[in-house]
């Protein structure tokens, strides 16, 4: 069974980004994230409307690594590490099967420059080889052709569609499975 253990923690650096623990400093910028109509087009969540809501998700997040339960990892430029642009995550941790989902989002400032590419080879890296996953999936809505794209020229394969199997604002929607074994 997998026993992840995120302390102390694993930061990563990559060749132009850091890839760090969230902190309470990093508020603002996550609620600019949680709030930016263009981030969350393909996430199916309602928009962030106080400071607040960003504070809580951070307190959130920490307790879920301190907890070892999942892990979220800002994403920063190594010329501005303390100016947090995106995240990337592993959560829906399945310890008996060796797999983890995973989750990112970045700043539309920072969008086709590679950045998440980056991002998301390290941060498998750092689940294959570290944390000894076997598989990690992404689930995405259908309509979400650039995420489509990243995943597959990561080494994902399209697992299959699920037919209207999310609901947001009125509308159902098709999501899609992504895969990549170790």
């Amino acid at each position: 069974m997998l026993n992840p253990r995120f302390h102390p923690f694993p930061a990563i650096n990559t060749e132009r980004l850091v890839l760090r623990e969230i902190k309470a400093e990093d508020k603002r910028e996550v609620f600019l994230l949680r709030s930016d109509k263009r981030v969350l087009a393909f996430l199916g969540k309602e928009p962030a409307r106080r400071m607040q809501e960003a504070s809580e998700y951070i307190r959130m997040i920490k307790q879920s690594v301190e907890e070892n339960l999942s892990i979220l990892w800002a994403i920063s430029l190594k010329e501005t590490p303390a100016l947090l642009i995106g995240t990337i995550c592993f959560w829906n941790l399945q310890k008996e099967n060796h797999r983890a989902e995973i989750g990112y989002v970045l700043h539309p400032d920072f969008w086709q420059r590679g950045i998440m590419k980056e991002a998301l080879n390290a941060v498998l890296r750092y689940g294959f080889e570290e944390l000894k996953l076997h598989s990690v999936e992404a689930r995405l809505l259908a309509a979400n052709k650039p995420s489509a794209f990243l995943l597959e020229s990561a080494g994902f394969v399209k697992e299959g569609q699920l037919r209207e199997e999310m609901y947001f604002r009125g509308n159902f929607y098709d999501t899609v499975i992504y895969s990549r074994l170790r």
